[in-house]
């Protein structure tokens, strides 16, 4: 079994968003243009991560071997409902304007 421990931290760019990193606080392994639009970055928890390990949006596995290969994961917000609104809403803005 793969275990790995990881410091989680909340994005403040959306809600939802958090990063993993395989060692705390090592925000240079982030990629400038990522880390530009991540916001201000808060320590939310450690945690020892596994195979086993129920997460509440990601797969487990996905976020080890993300870990494991570049020591970053960024966890993205689920699509809202306000989301979707706002998406069609823009959509049917375009096909009123193409007509």
């Amino acid at each position: 079994m793969t275990a790995i421990t990881c410091y989680i931290y909340r994005c403040s760019a959306r809600a939802d968003m958090y990063l993993y990193l395989q060692e705390k606080d090592d925000f240079e392994v982030i990629p400038d243009e990522l880390s530009k639009n991540l916001g201000q970055l808060e320590f939310a928890m450690e945690l020892e991560l596994n195979e086993d390990r129920k997460l509440a949006r990601e797969n487990p596995l996905t976020v080890i071997n993300n870990l494991k290969k570049q020591r970053f994961h960024l966890q993205m917000p689920p699509e809202t409902p306000i989301d979707q609104l706002l998406e069609k809403i823009a959509k049917e803005t375009l096909n009123q304007q193409d007509k």
